[in-house]
């Protein structure tokens, strides 16, 4: 067995191996994304029974294999059962694990990533923003970590600042009034400003706003379009969420 570490993360998916193991995968701080087996964790009395499902976040005690970690200890801080008691917010919870198992890798630095996500599970609690937004938030934000977010700042065109009142969905980024058309699709200022926001503002702040549906509407179009370029597959968990009508979300 290799040398022990603490390492502060979250789970992002937990699957049953043998008759009484688990194998989970940890989104961390230290390490990046992690792949670790939890040795006995669904023997009825095992103390790691809670400590490897989906959400749980906190510090694991962990040796380095080969392939993969050991876990031998978790101390967990925060379960998020509150998410899991509600079905709605447990298919928003399950895509953003998702997204961030996807996005995430190996041995890098995956310290913004992991502040955004449990951040974002804290805000599914908040009865003031709606999921939707949520969502639009976290995706646009993990986009931004990964470099392939749109540019709202400058027209795609000729580079000016001003008057950008255009999306151009081709060049995924603005068009300011001098380069567009009246066929272009229009971009609401509230929309722009939201967008401009989400990219730039610390991970503390995001989830401090809400919008109106018109503006939720327009930026959650340019969002999902925005992460059709940049994944390369579909996510089971958002193929559910996008069937369920928009009054429930």
């Amino acid at each position: 067995m290799g040398q022990s570490c603490t390492l502060t993360g979250m789970v992002l998916t937990s699957m049953p191996v043998g008759e009484y193991d688990r194998r989970i995968v940890i989104l961390t701080k230290e390490r990046g994304k992690i792949t670790a087996f939890v040795r006995g964790a669904r023997r009825p009395k095992s103390t790691m029974i809670a400590a490897a499902n989906p959400f749980c976040f906190g510090e694991f005690e962990a040796y380095a294999g080969r392939n993969a970690y050991t876990i031998v200890k978790a101390s967990i801080s925060n379960y998020f059962y509150e998410i899991s008691m509600d079905l709605m917010k447990t298919c928003y919870g399950c895509y953003f694990l998702e997204l961030a198992d996807y996005f995430s890798m190996e041995n890098s630095d995956c310290r913004d990533q992991l502040k955004l996500l449990y951040q974002t599970m804290r805000a599914l609690n908040a009865p003031a923003l709606s999921l939707r937004l949520v969502r639009s938030i976290y995706e646009l934000k993990t986009l931004v970590y990964h470099g392939v977010y749109p540019n709202v700042f400058s027209c795609m065109n000729c580079g000016s600042k001003e008057d950008l009142i255009y999306y151009d969905s081709r060049k995924r980024g603005t068009i300011c009034a001098s380069c567009g058309g009246h066929s272009m699709r229009r971009i609401f200022p509230a929309a722009l400003y939201a967008l401009q926001y989400i990219i730039t503002a610390p991970v503390e702040k995001l989830y401090t706003f809400t919008l109106k549906e018109e503006i939720l509407n327009a930026i959650e179009k340019i969002i999902g379009e925005s992460m059709e370029f940049a994944a390369d597959r579909k996510f089971k968990s958002l193929e559910f969420l996008n069937d369920l009508p928009k009054d429930s979300k």
